[in-house]
């Protein structure tokens, strides 16, 4: 269905964490490339050679120079282009008790369908990449690519799934994760297959676009309800005189059996904090069934920055101190080490609890100098990273790790600091220092 001329042209739908990455692979396999993204000022930094992603350098942006790569707001550039992924957001809508009320936004994946149908031209395969709910590309995506466009999929244009496995700020680069790809039918399936080989090891082809769908959730599901475990066991590790990082470190040891999950001050990122409601809102809306385990996992994990502003007034409290017009130096807003994301960061829960409380809270993250707006906390925006001196921790009646960045100097963090509450066991890693250190 597709022509030999067509396939050479790749086109990428949202330039964020994950379609940035994969436009940048496929020019560098060799591909032309359109990249189209609603956001000019991403397309401006973009055409200038500067990376707006911490964990991308600008020196990669080279290959998106010159007339092999197009880039721009339009979805008309996506004419030419013989396949297109969609690599736009999932949220959910709303937030209830520090918690998601798991209502699926699919209204970006809606409005993309919709500008991209008007330029669709037959023979082009489409495959969504952005995380969702089993039957979203059948029901969702397909009727509105059809209605604007006039095509049929499967008949006309081809239609595909293939989720996303980015792991911003590892080494686990698109290059080297196998690629779970389905489609709406036998053709879809491997024109899907033979797009992704260009750069990934390996193809993983799935039954159906459902069952790629569900992939994907299992990932996510898999680990946000074993930190959830975890993170319950640390609230009662605590209330044992237990440090629950030893025993973690001690379970590990077992070859067999056993992976270890650490504890934290909550989820962040995109995918934790949402992915699995958009499983557990499907099962109820459509099946009527209660995934339990989703929902206790959910509730673990959103209570922990609460647990974490209990454990520092605890602490501060038995230093004579109070919450209500204390100075808090949060370290960290980031949602994991090393990155620059600050989507469903608990860091930034933690400053709006803080400041609920009463108290004054500044932050240091090297990977955030300045707070971009979010749709949760928008009165944070433009607030600055502090640097991170002895006056500043001196000054601070607590100081909490929110984000272990590998780069904080963490011994003068214990020098210079009176009260240091810990989420991430960062502390462990430092000998002597005069603050004390809680866990939490």
């Amino acid at each position: 269905m597709m022509g030999e001329e067509k396939t050479k042209s790749v086109g990428v739908i949202g330039l964020g964490y994950v379609g940035l990455p994969l436009l940048l692979a496929f020019r560098e396999a060799g591909r032309r490339v359109i990249g189209v993204d609603v956001d000019a000022e991403k397309i401006r930094w973009l055409e200038q050679g500067t990376s707006y992603l911490s964990h991308i350098p600008d020196e990669r942006l080279g290959v998106l120079a010159g007339e092999a790569a197009r880039l721009g707001t339009d979805f008309a550039l996506l004419e030419e282009a013989g396949a297109v992924i969609i690599a736009v957001p999932t949220p959910l809508k709303g937030r209830v008790d520090g918690g998601r009320t798991g209502e699926p936004d699919l209204s970006y994946v809606e409005a993309t369908a919709e500008a991209l149908a008007p330029h669709l031209t037959p023979g082009t395969l489409v495959c969504l990449e952005s995380t969702t709910y089993p039957g979203t590309t059948r029901e969702v995506l397909a009727p509105r690519l059809q209605e604007g466009s006039g095509l049929r999929a499967g008949e006309d244009f081809l239609l595909a799934y293939s989720p996303e496995r980015v792991d911003p700020g590892s080494d686990h680069a698109i290059e080297h994760i196998p690629k779970i790809v389905s489609g709406l039918d036998e053709a879809s399936l491997r024109a899907a297959s033979e797009l992704y080989r260009a750069v990934t090891p390996q193809v993983v082809p799935v039954s159906s676009l459902e069952s790629a769908e569900m992939a994907k959730l299992l990932e996510n599901i898999y680990r946000a309800v074993n930190i959830a475990m975890v993170n319950e066991l640390k609230l009662l590790a605590h209330r044992m005189d237990l440090d629950i990082w030893e025993v973690v470190e001690a379970a590990a040891t077992k070859p067999f059996g056993f992976q270890a999950f650490y504890p934290g001050p909550g989820l962040g990122g995109h995918c934790l904090p949402i992915d699995p409601f958009y499983l557990s809102w499907r099962a109820r809306e459509r099946f009527g069934f209660r995934t339990r385990f989703i929902e206790l996992a959910g509730r673990v994990n959103a209570g922990m920055p609460d647990h974490v502003v209990q454990r520092t007034r605890r602490a501060m409290s038995e230093m004579d101190r109070e919450v209500e017009g204390a100075r808090i130096l949060l370290l960290g807003v980031a949602y994991k080490r090393d990155v620059g994301d600050t989507r469903e960061s608990p860091g930034l829960r933690l400053m709006y609890l803080f400041e609920e409380a009463g108290a004054t809270v500044r932050y240091h993250d090297p990977y955030v100098p300045v707070l971009p707006s979010t749709r949760d906390y928008p009165g944070f925006e433009g607030r600055r990273s502090a640097a991170l001196e002895e006056e500043e921790l001196r000054s601070a009646d607590a100081v909490v790790i929110a984000t272990d960045h590998s780069d904080v100097d963490y011994a003068k963090v214990g020098r210079e600091s009176s009260l240091v509450v810990d989420t991430r066991n960062a502390m462990a890693r430092v000998p002597g220092g005069s603050a004390r250190v809680v866990k939490a």
